[in-house]
């Protein structure tokens, strides 16, 4: 919202206020990474399917993550803040996913 003066808003000239800003941004916090560990028991469908409905990755980048997965024994799944990052690791360990959080480096 601005504030602007009758004397203001007949020259033109218009006096603004920054816009609030919240107390913690999520952009300011220590990004978290959510990694998928490889596991003999989940069809790699449900894989794919589980990080696209929790961790909301693409079909292809939930793709890339699981055979990443498959190949190398783990996979970065998303960076986020550490409270997202428990709730995803969470959800997919729900699924019996193996997965883990770790503080980015």
């Amino acid at each position: 919202m601005s504030t602007t003066s009758r004397d203001d808003a007949q020259s033109g000239a218009c006096a603004t206020r920054p816009a609030p800003t919240p107390h913690t941004p999520t952009e300011t916090l220590p990004p978290w990474h959510v990694v998928l560990h490889n596991d003999d028991i989940n069809e790699m469908t449900f894989v794919v399917e589980s990080l696209c409905r929790f961790a909301r990755l693409s079909v292809p980048a939930a793709t890339r993550c699981t055979m990443e997965a498959h190949k190398k024994g783990i996979a970065l799944v998303l960076a986020t803040h550490r409270e997202h990052a428990e709730l995803v690791a969470e959800q997919l360990t729900s699924l019996r996913l193996t997965v883990t959080i770790e503080r980015a480096r």
